[in-house]
C-alpha cells in the first residue's frame, strides 16, 4: 500500500507525483540509503534540536502531541514530525507549531528528490530527509519525532543523540514488515514487536515505556544496556494512576496530580503519563509541572476518538454524536471499546483488506447497535461481507449515515486511518 497524497499547489503536486512514484526496492531494508541520502546534503539529522524520538504500536502519535503541548506551554519552540497524513501531506511536517507551508515543501522535495535520484529512495526515506533539512535549517528549542514504522529499521533511526527515545504501547500489527524471519530477532510475536521498537535506543539517551508482558520487558532491557541506553519503565522507574478526576503520577522526583486529558479515552491519559515521564527523565530541556499540565489539557490528536463537528458529512445524520476512530488493530479495537462500554452505537467500518475485521469488530460486539461497511476510495477494502451476516454494504460513508435508524444512537466511523481522513475532509475538518 502506498502513502499517495494529492495538494491544491501545483508545484506540490509536482513533488508528490515524484514521491508516488517511488517504492521500496523489493528485499531492501536498513538504513544505507537514508544515510546516504543524508550525507549529500550535509547531515541535517546532526544539527537538530534537542530531539524526543517516539515509537510503538499504539499511541505514540498522541504521545507526541502531548509532549509539543507541554513544550510549547513551557513557551518554546517546537518542530514536530508525525505519521501519516490524514488529508494533506503537510501535516506529516510541523515547524514551529504550523503546518510547513506548500512553497517551502515543495523546496525541500524536490531538492532531496533531485539528490536521491541514483539511490531510489522511498517514500518515506525521502519524507524523513526533508523534515531533517526543514527541522535543521528553522531554529528550535526541540523536536518531536514520531517512528513510522517499527523503529529498528525505520528511517527516522539515524539520530544519533535524541534528548530521550520513549516506547508507547505494544501489540502485532504491519507483521508483513515486522515479523519478517530473520537471524537474531526474537521469534515470540510480541516480543520480536518490542526487539524493533527498542531499536531506536540510542548510548546516553535516555529510554522511558510503558508497562508490558514480561518476556517484551525482558528484550527492552537487554536492548537498552546494549547500547548503554538509560531505561526508565512504568510501574518499575514511575507511576502512573488514571482516574475519574486527575492522573496520579510519581517517579524519583517527586508526585504530580495532573488533569485528565481533553482528548477522550482512559488510554490518553496513558499517553499523557508517557509524555510526562520522558520530559522529567531527561536533562537537555527544562519544562515544568504547570506546562505539563496545560499541554495535557491542550493537546489534540486528529481521528483518535475524535468527535466530529457540524459539517457536511455529519449533516446526512443530524441530531447525533459522530465519532471517528482510525484505529486498526487489536489494541485500537480494545481501546475504543472500553470508551463504548455499555452504549450502543451504529458502526460505520472500512478496513483496509490486509487487515484482520475482527480487531475492530470483537471488541465491540456487545455495542454493535447495526453495522455498516463502506469503501475506502483508491484502497483494496474488505467487502461487506468480511464484517459478518449483519453488515449492510454502502457506497459512501454519507449513503451510511443517512441510511441509518431515527434512534438517535452515537456514531462511530471506524477501522482505517485512510478511512479517516477522507472522512475529516468531507466534513470540512482537516487538520491545521
Amino acid at each position: 500500500m502506498k502513502d499517495f497524497a494529492a495538494s491544491s499547489d501545483p508545484a506540490v503536486q509536482r513533488q508528490l507525483d515524484r514521491l508516488a512514484a517511488l517504492s521500496l526496492p523489493q528485499g531492501r531494508l536498513g538504513l544505507e540509503v537514508v544515510r546516504d541520502l543524508l550525507g549529500r546534503l550535509g547531515d541535517p539529522q546532526l544539527n537538530l534540536p534537542p530531539v524526543f524520538h517516539v515509537a510503538g504500536t499504539n499511541g505514540k502519535g498522541s504521545t507526541c502531541a502531548y509532549l509539543a503541548a507541554m513544550l510549547e506551554a513551557e513557551g518554546l519552540v517546537v518542530h514536530s514530525a508525525t505519521k501519516p497524513h490524514l488529508v494533506r501531506y503537510n501535516e506529516r511536517i510541523r515547524i514551529a507549531g504550523r503546518l510547513i507551508d506548500d512553497a517551502l515543501l515543495a523546496s525541500l522535495l524536490a531538492e532531496v528528490l533531485d539528490a536521491g535520484e541514483d539511490l531510489t529512495p522511498s517514500f518515506f526515506e525521502v519524507t524523513t530527509v526533508a523534515t531533517f533539512l526543514a527541522f535543521a535549517r528553522h531554529p528550535a528549542d526541540a523536536c518531536v519525532i514520531e517512528v513510522g514504522l517499527g523503529g529498528r529499521l525505520d528511517a527516522t533511526n539515524v539520530l544519533e543523540h535524541p534528548a530521550a527515545t520513549a516506547i508507547a504501547s505494544l501489540g502485532v500489527d504491519h507483521e508483513a514488515f515486522l515479523l519478517v524471519p530473520e537471524d537474531g530477532a526474537p521469534s515470540e510475536p510480541l516480543v520480536r514487536i518490542a526487539f524493533e521498537k527498542a531499536g531506536i535506543a540510542r548510548t546516553g539517551a535516555p529510554m522511558v515505556t510503558q508497562a508490558y508482558a514480561e518476556g517484551m520487558e525482558l528484550e527492552i532491557q537487554r536492548l537498552c544496556a546494549a547500547a548503554g541506553a538509560p531505561l526508565h519503565m512504568r510501574d518499575a522507574d514511575w507511576w502512573a494512576e488514571v482516574g475519574d478526576d486527575a492522573i496520579e503520577y510519581r517517579d524519583r522526583h517527586g508526585a504530580l496530580t495532573l488533569p485528565l486529558p481533553a482528548l477522550p479515552g482512559r488510554h490518553q491519559g496513558d499517553n499523557a503519563a508517557l509524555a510526562v515521564a520522558v520530559l522529567r527523565h531527561q536533562d537537555r530541556v527544562s519544562v515544568g509541572p504547570a506546562a505539563m499540565a496545560a499541554g495535557i489539557r491542550a493537546a489534540r490528536w486528529p481521528a483518535r476518538l475524535q468527535l466530529l463537528g457540524d459539517g457536511p458529512l455529519t449533516a446526512q445524520a443530524p441530531g447525533r454524536a459522530i465519532w471517528l476512530d482510525g484505529g486498526h488493530n487489536a489494541d485500537a479495537g480494545a481501546a475504543i471499546a472500553r470508551h463504548f462500554a455499555g452504549q450502543q452505537v451504529h458502526l460505520v467500518i472500512a478496513m483496509l483488506a490486509n487487515r484482520d475485521p475482527q480487531a475492530i469488530i470483537a471488541p465491540l460486539a456487545a455495542s454493535i447497535a447495526t453495522l455498516s461497511a463502506v469503501p475506502i476510495e483508491g484502497s483494496a477494502a474488505h467487502e461487506a461481507s468480511a464484517f459478518g451476516p449483519d453488515a449492510r454494504a454502502h457506497g459512501t460513508v454519507a449513503a451510511a449515515l443517512a441510511a441509518l435508524p431515527p434512534d438517535g444512537l452515537p456514531v462511530l466511523i471506524a477501522g482505517s486511518l485512510y478511512l479517516a481522513g477522507k472522512v475529516l475532509a468531507a466534513n470540512g475538518e482537516a487538520p491545521d
